[in-house]
């Protein structure tokens, strides 16, 4: 049985992260799993090595032509002079990896290059949540999904950013040799072998405006009495407007309606409570304003696409360590 090649796309200036991931995955042998496992193959610009971010460097010894006769093409994240700029070479192996049906991936920023190669042109694709409505813009015909760990479309997959490229690696794994060997890779690398939801759970809330913004009274009133029950009408009344030129000038301001902030304000009062008390979640649904714990649950899981419960139990340790 030959060794499925996995080629990696290396470019100027690439995150390390990134790029260790794969290197990780399929580039340790594991004979005691399968046999045969991955052959991972590093390709660049034509340069013995390329210079990659913190000062190293890494060898590619192979071209990035090469790409096409992999079995799995999969591209890290790059640099923002790469994503606004490709090389040609790459946008022109990609596409002809893309011909002959080979699997493709992008990990995190990596999407900006199956895009600009044309490959990504109607279908699911997603990147850092940072970066993705700037990509949105650059991409129009790509469908984004902001809030995807990653996406499949046929042999086109991408990723979210950072970790996301941890899940993706793994399921690319799962796919090759099923859950029983991607669940002892996951054990050895010490990550959980799924994740529950999507990056939203990691993106900032909308923030409120400068103080000196004329509507920064009324939203620093409204974050005091998130607990009571609010409407638009109430908010516009201590904003001393209409309702319908508050909330004209609401979207002018932030780019939402009232409600839609109010409901992102809560749900980013919810996470902090869960991070930071032991408080029960229906005493949480009553301080965020949500009333009650079911619709807490369902306006936060809506919103972050995961449970309050996972939610707590993902981060909450995280920030005891940090203080």
């Amino acid at each position: 049985m030959d060794r499925h090649v996995v080629a990696l796309a290396v470019t100027e200036g690439a995150p390390i992260f990134e790029l260790a991931v794969p290197c990780e995955v399929f580039g340790l042998q594991r004979p005691d799993l399968a046999d045969p496992w991955y052959e991972l193959r590093m390709c660049g610009d034509g340069a013995a090595s390329v210079p990659v971010a913190a000062g190293l460097r890494a060898d590619t010894p192979l071209p990035w032509a090469a790409l096409a006769d992999a079995d799995t093409v999969l591209v890290p994240a790059c640099s923002r002079p790469v994503q606004l700029d490709p090389p040609p070479a790459l946008l022109a192996a990609l596409r002809a990896a893309h011909e002959r049906g080979r699997r493709i991936v992008s990990l995190c920023a990596g999407a900006y290059l199956l895009a600009a190669a044309g490959i990504l042109d109607g279908h699911d694709a997603t990147t850092h949540w940072v970066n993705a409505p700037d990509f949105a813009v650059r991409f129009p015909a790509v469908n984004v999904r902001a809030a995807a760990l990653w996406t499949r479309a046929g042999r086109l997959y991408t990723s979210a950013g950072t970790g996301a490229a941890i899940d993706l690696c793994l399921h690319l794994v799962r796919e090759d040799h099923g859950a029983a060997v991607a669940n002892e890779v996951a054990r050895r690398m010490v990550v959980p072998p799924h994740r529950e939801g999507g990056q939203a759970q990691y993106a900032r809330p909308a923030a409120a405006p400068a103080p000196e913004d004329d509507l920064a009274p009324v939203l620093h009133w409204t974050l005091e009495h998130l607990h009571e029950p609010l409407t638009v009408r109430a908010m516009a009344r201590v904003a001393h407007l209409s309702e319908r030129t508050f909330a004209r000038r609401f979207r002018d301001r932030l780019g939402t309606t009232p409600l839609q902030w109010l409901l992102q304000q809560r749900v980013r009062h919810a996470q902090e409570l869960l991070e930071t008390t032991d408080a029960p979640i229906e005493a949480i649904a009553h301080y965020s304003g949500f009333g009650t714990s079911a619709n807490l649950r369902h306006h936060f899981t809506r919103t972050t696409t995961i449970s309050p419960q996972t939610y707590r139990q993902v981060f909450r340790d995280r920030t005891r360590a940090t203080r």
